[in-house]
C-alpha cells in the first residue's frame, strides 16, 4: 500500500471514528478532558490526511456551516443535555479539521 493510500485510509478512519465518538459521547452526556483531546487530535488528523486539495472548498463550506450551526445550536438545545453535548463534541472535532484545511488551502493559494 502506498504512503498516499495509507494516509488517506488513516484520515478516513479518523473521520469515521471521530463522528461516531462525538455522537456516542453526546448520547451519554459525558465529555471528559481525555475525550476532548481525542476529538481534537482526530480533527487534526482529518484536516491533515483526509481532505485533498480539490475537496478543500466544499469541506471548508460544509465545515464552517457545521461549526457555526453547532455552536449556535448549543444555546438552543441547552435544556436537552444529549443534544447539547453531541453538538459540543462535533464542534471539538470539526473546528481543528476546518482550521487545518483552511491553512492548507491558504498556503496552496500563496504558492501559486
Amino acid at each position: 500500500m502506498s504512503k498516499k493510500q495509507t494516509g488517506n485510509m488513516l484520515g478516513s478512519w479518523a473521520f469515521l471514528i471521530g463522528v461516531i465518538l462525538a455522537l456516542v459521547f453526546g448520547l451519554f452526556g459525558n465529555l471528559s478532558p481525555a475525550i476532548t483531546y481525542v476529538l481534537v487530535v482526530l480533527g487534526i488528523i482529518i484536516g491533515l490526511l483526509n481532505i485533498a486539495a480539490k475537496e478543500a472548498m466544499p469541506f471548508l463550506m460544509a465545515g464552517t456551516v457545521l461549526v457555526i450551526v453547532a455552536t449556535l445550536g448549543q444555546g438552543v438545545v441547552q435544556m436537552v443535555p444529549i443534544f447539547y453535548v453531541a453538538l459540543q463534541a462535533l464542534t471539538m472535532l470539526f473546528v481543528p479539521a476546518t482550521i487545518i484545511v483552511a491553512l492548507k488551502h491558504v498556503f496552496s493559494l500563496a504558492r501559486k
